[in-house]
């Protein structure tokens, strides 16, 4: 096929190369990944090179052609070769004109049918959960770690990060600029801070499937704990939660959703970053415009602070801070694992040494956390529990790997990633939670005090280990008793006084 004479300059030629051999490696890929590419098996940086490298390599080809030949045409005119590419003229009746016609419209087709294509993909692969969550695999592979097992697994990342609608969309690749230029240069902070404060509001994204109003009324939650003590005794808790109101008839006029009740405003003044301590607290009725502000009595907001602070209304995220990204604390998971039978409960003190090695070291990078924790095992128990090292050695592997798995989920030492790095403000056992404001300090001028009664709720339905297992119906709950006898201290003091470094 013969074309004009400048189309055969170094320029063009090179551009063609280029735009050919990147055609053909998206068009071999994609062709790849349809037919023959296991689910999830592709990686992020598949992606990444097949929907957005490669296509600027093609765009850069396809623009080098016509500067090539606009520096040919020009070179000869000036030298004199010819008097035809002095203008654009265009003969269908030369053969030459023909091929160049024919093969610019195949290639703007195949072109704009490939960016089309590309455009579409590139697209859904920057809002899908594997661009989020690997692409970045060292900065985001605690949150994405923590997501995989969370209620949230089958959301997609952009369901809540970003949500529907233009403005938001284009806010988070803004955002997300900033971001790739963070991992570039390596400017991120370790542990990642929360909260973010870029986010979309919470009931713009979380109401898209949750909807207060249509709440359960009440929910049963049972919870198997384990002692550390030698026998890891087992103890349960039966709790009656009272998420909203007793009957769905009555809306959320009480219960844990009371604080977003419609009819409702709950204001606060947060004095630290990370809102586990919140001193000011503001009371609105929307119907009466009753207003009540509680403050601290030991904590005390002056006028200065106030102005100065971030004044906000509650929303879910203020409770449900971590939704899809919870590390959960070693006594939660190794409890956990104690029940489903990972680790033995049979292994004497197994409870108590996961306490010693969770809460006790400082682990600096994942492989030698995990050599700690694998040689802090075999010591404790070749020390210690001689006979079960020789007579069941079994139960003490069980043991090493159920550690090791509750440690690559929830440990993450190059990040500085972990439950205590992360408040969660569902509860009050580790963190502060509820107990930011429901902890009896909290007074208002006409001296009534938001409540510490913990029956508001939640009662006890069911408590105890199997030699003294208290239970109760559903509408006379018990009084709790602490599994260790520490007398009435738990009715002053606050559970995390004790449980942020439980052993």
């Amino acid at each position: 096929m013969k074309l004009p004479r400048s189309y055969y300059n170094p320029i063009s030629l090179l551009g063609s190369i280029l735009a050919s051999v990147s055609a053909l490696v998206i068009f071999f890929f994609m062709i790849s990944m349809t037919f023959f590419n296991k689910e999830g098996a592709s990686g992020s940086y598949v992606g990444i090179f097949i929907y957005i490298v490669l296509p600027v390599f093609l765009l850069i080809g396809l623009i080098l052609i016509p500067i090539g030949m606009s520096r040919r045409a020009k070179r000869i005119k000036r030298e004199g070769e010819g008097s035809e590419v002095a203008r654009v003229v265009l003969d269908l009746s030369n053969q030459r004109h023909w091929n160049a016609v024919g093969l610019f419209i195949v290639v703007t087709i195949l072109f704009l049918l490939l960016t089309g294509i590309g455009s579409y993909k590139a697209f859904h692969y920057t809002e899908s959960n594997e661009f989020c969550g690997t692409l970045c695999h060292k900065v985001m592979e605690p949150e994405y770690t923590a997501y995989q097992g969370s209620p949230h697994s089958r959301v997609t990342c952009v369901a809540c990060h970003v949500g529907e609608g233009a403005e938001w969309y284009v806010k988070s690749k803004l955002s997300g600029l900033y971001q790739v230029y963070s991992v570039t240069f390596k400017k991120y902070p370790t542990p990642i801070e929360t909260p973010i404060h870029n986010l979309r509001p919470a009931r713009e994204t979380c109401e898209e499937c949750h909807w207060p109003e249509k709440f359960y009324s009440y929910n049963l939650l049972n919870e198997q704990n384990f002692l550390a003590d030698s026998a890891n005794t087992e103890w349960d808790l039966m709790l009656k939660l009272k998420i909203g109101s007793e009957s769905s008839a009555k809306g959320l006029v009480e219960g844990v959703h009371w604080h977003i009740n419609p009819n409702v405003k709950v204001e606060y003044i947060a004095s630290d970053t990370k809102r586990e301590y919140l001193p000011w607290v503001r009371y609105v009725n929307r119907e009466t415009n009753d207003t009540v502000i509680y403050q601290d009595i030991y904590e005390t907001l002056d006028q200065e602070a106030m102005d100065t602070l971030e004044l906000r209304e509650m929303d879910c995220l203020d409770c449900h801070n971590r939704p899809s990204h919870q590390f959960q604390p070693p006594q939660k998971f190794i409890d956990e694992m104690i029940a489903s039978g990972e680790i033995p409960v049979e292994l004497p003190e197994v409870k108590s040494l996961a306490m010693q090695v969770f809460n006790y070291n400082t682990f600096t990078d994942r492989d030698s956390g995990a050599m700690l924790i694998r040689q802090s095992v075999t010591d404790f128990y070749e020390s210690n529990y001689p006979e079960i090292v020789s007579e069941n050695p079994q139960w003490i592997d069980q043991a090493t790997e159920g550690f090791l798995s509750g440690y690559n989920k929830n440990f993450f030492p190059e990040m500085k990633a972990n439950w205590d790095a992360y408040p969660n403000h569902i509860g009050h056992m580790e963190f502060n939670g509820c107990f930011r404001c429901h902890n009896g300090n909290h007074t208002s001028e006409d001296g009534s005090v938001i409540s510490r009664d913990c029956n508001l709720c939640h009662t006890i339905l069911a408590q105890g280990n199997v030699e003294d297992y208290q239970t109760t119906n559903i509408n006379d709950p018990l009084n709790f008793k602490h599994p260790v006898d520490i007398d009435e201290a738990w009715k002053e003091m606050a559970c995390t006084d004790c449980h942020r470094n439980l052993y």
